[in-house]
C-alpha cells in the first residue's frame, strides 16, 4: 500500500475537551470478514446501543462508500487496496470529531487492516466477523455469491478472491453461535476496558 502523510491542521477544539463534552473517547471499530457475516447488523446493532448510552457514534458502510466516495473503484488488488485507504482516512477524520466510528467493510486483505491499525492508532480495533463461508452463502438473499460461482461476478472474496483470516484481532464473533445482542455487550464491554466509554452514565 502507498505511504500517505497525515498531515493535522491545528485545531481549536482539543482531543480532551471533545472528550469531557462528550463523556466518552474516540475510537473506530473495524468489522471484517466476508459478505453475508453480519457485519452491517452488527454495526447498526451496535449504533443503537450506543446511542441509548447516549454515545455519538457514525457507522461507515461498505456499501455506501463504494457508492459514493468510493463509486470510481473497481476491485482489482489495487482498488481494494485504495477502497480501504480511503475509508480509514474517513474514518479517522469522523474519529477526530469525537465519535465512535463503526466501519463494516468486508476489508479482505491483512496489509490493509495493518495499514488501518498504525494510521488510526490505540483505539482502533478489529472486530473479526468469522461466519464460515457456507453460512454466509446460505443467507446470500441477493444471489451474489452464486452469480460468482457462475463466473457472473468477478473478483469476489470467498469465492475468486481471497479473504485473509485476521491474525490479531481484538475481538472474533461468529454470527451463526452468537445473536446481535450478544455480540453487541461484548463490544460495549471491549469500550469500556479499553477507557473509551468513560462516563458512569455509559455503564
Amino acid at each position: 500500500m502507498a505511504s500517505h502523510t497525515h498531515v493535522a491542521a491545528a485545531e481549536a477544539v482539543t482531543q480532551g475537551q471533545r472528550v469531557q463534552r462528550n463523556g466518552h473517547g474516540a475510537a473506530v471499530l473495524l468489522l471484517t470478514g466476508l459478505s453475508g457475516a453480519g457485519k452491517t447488523t452488527l454495526a447498526q446493532g451496535l449504533a443503537r446501543r450506543l446511542f441509548d448510552l447516549g454515545v455519538h457514534s457514525y457507522v461507515l458502510d461498505g456499501d455506501t462508500l463504494r457508492g459514493g466516495l468510493n463509486a470510481d473503484l473497481g476491485f482489482s488488488a489495487q482498488d481494494r487496496r485504495e477502497n480501504l485507504r480511503r475509508s480509514a482516512e474517513a474514518a479517522g477524520l469522523l474519529a477526530d470529531s469525537g465519535a465512535i466510528v463503526i466501519a463494516a467493510l468486508i476489508a479482505p486483505l491483512a496489509a490493509s487492516r495493518v495499514y488501518w491499525r498504525q494510521r488510526l492508532g490505540a483505539n482502533f480495533f478489529e472486530v473479526w466477523c468469522s461466519a464460515a463461508l457456507p453460512v454466509c452463502e446460505a443467507r446470500d438473499v441477493k444471489g451474489l455469491y452464486a452469480r460468482a460461482r457462475a463466473g457472473e461476478i468477478a473478483d469476489f472474496t470467498g469465492v475468486s478472491a481471497p479473504y485473509e483470516a485476521p491474525q490479531q484481532a481484538d475481538v472474533v464473533i461468529d454470527s451463526a453461535r452468537q445473536s446481535v445482542e450478544e455480540s453487541v455487550e461484548l463490544l460495549v464491554q471491549l469500550l469500556r476496558q479499553r477507557g473509551v466509554l468513560t462516563n458512569a452514565a455509559h455503564g
